[in-house]
């Protein structure tokens, strides 16, 4: 029997290393902006989010760019703080109810103090929240992903993010074996940058690799399927005479660049897959994997991993939504009530 609906006056937060995504509970909507801030001599806010992040690469010496989060964890309490705050008054209209109830997910192969951190982003903010509580990650993407939470049987889920992947197995609504790799997006925009320079003598920026990356990367590469897409022109600097530059960036060469990302991504597939009871391994093999987050839309990177492990591999619409949407079930719906916990407190 479906559960109950909960108290609207909630809230539920995925806060990534390159996104961070609030769903209302009141509006039953979902903001979605970068998980950076800009602040100007040093203490004030100049801009956050999307807009922060036009200015990235771009600034004067006064003007900071800042990501909270680095490798899944927050590294900087106090700019996360202020940038929460901004988003919630952004997305309650700054008239919004100070007494709403809160869901964070928070990775999972991480310590307590790191966990606490994330319920301390809303407890230490100017937001009097009237209750506070974490979900593990892949617990949500679960839930956002239509796993039955009862069931016995196991299923894999491969997140793909932007300086993490957390590669878990499920069962029965607990995590049986997570791990937290330090392998995401943004390592492909760094191989991106560096055979650039490498190869075609010109800087460019991450934003630029990134732009890269969705118009080249592909995890499966074949030399006979050219066509006149695999050629993308870049503005960069050139190294040698250090003026603007315009090349012309080929596929092949992008491919052949980030290969050793995909081939680190399917060891540590197989890693969790050889660590994973018997048992919970002849479901995976009849349900498949689940790939999920940012970087999971990577142009064949499910058929690379399929072709690698034997296994089915589920994609889902949407792959970078799939915790948000499970948090929005989780907070909003009683049944998913007994997924949620308070984390331990701080010994500091």
């Amino acid at each position: 029997m479906k559960g109950q609906i909960m108290s609207r006056s909630v809230f539920g937060i995925d806060f990534g290393t390159s996104t961070i995504k609030i769903y209302n509970g009141l509006t039953k909507t979902v903001i979605t902006e970068k998980d950076i801030i800009a602040i100007k001599n040093k203490t004030q806010l100049f801009e956050f989010g999307d807009e922060a992040l036009k200015m990235y690469e771009k600034t004067p010496p006064n003007i900071n760019i800042i990501f909270p989060i680095k490798y899944g964890v927050i590294a900087d309490l106090k700019n996360m703080k202020l940038l929460f705050e901004s988003f919630y008054k952004k997305i309650t209209k700054a008239s919004g109810s100070k007494m709403g109830r809160f869901c964070i997910a928070v990775p999972t192969d991480i310590t307590e103090v790191e966990k606490r951190a994330f319920y301390d982003v809303v407890a230490k903010s100017d937001i009097k929240a009237r209750e506070i509580k974490i979900v593990e990650k892949p617990i949500a993407d679960a839930v956002g992903l239509q796993i039955d939470m009862n069931s016995q049987k196991g299923n894999l889920i491969v997140n793909i993010g932007a300086d993490t992947t957390e590669i878990s197995v499920i069962s029965m609504g607990g995590i049986v074996v997570s791990r937290i790799i330090k392998l995401g997006g943004n390592n492909i925009d760094q191989m991106i940058c560096d055979v650039v320079k490498r190869r075609y003598n010109i800087y460019i920026g991450l934003r630029t690799a990134e732009k890269i990356k969705i118009a080249l990367a592909d995890a499966i590469y074949s030399e006979d399927e050219n066509n006149e897409n695999d050629i993308l022109y870049v503005f960069g600097r050139n190294v040698i005479t250090g003026l603007p530059s315009e090349r012309a960036v080929a596929k092949d060469t992008i491919c052949e660049a980030i290969k050793p990302f995909f081939d680190e991504m399917v060891d540590s597939i197989k890693t969790i897959l050889e660590r994973t009871p018997p048992e919970l391994s002849a479901d995976i093999l009849e349900t498949g994997m689940y790939l999920t987050g940012g970087s999971a839309s990577i142009r064949n990177l499910d058929k690379l991993i399929a072709q690698e492990t034997d296994l089915k591999v589920n994609t889902v619409k949407n792959p970078e939504a799939s915790v948000i949407r499970g948090i929005s079930l989780i907070v909003s719906d009683s049944q998913y009530k007994k997924l949620m916990y308070e984390p331990k407190q701080s010994s500091f």
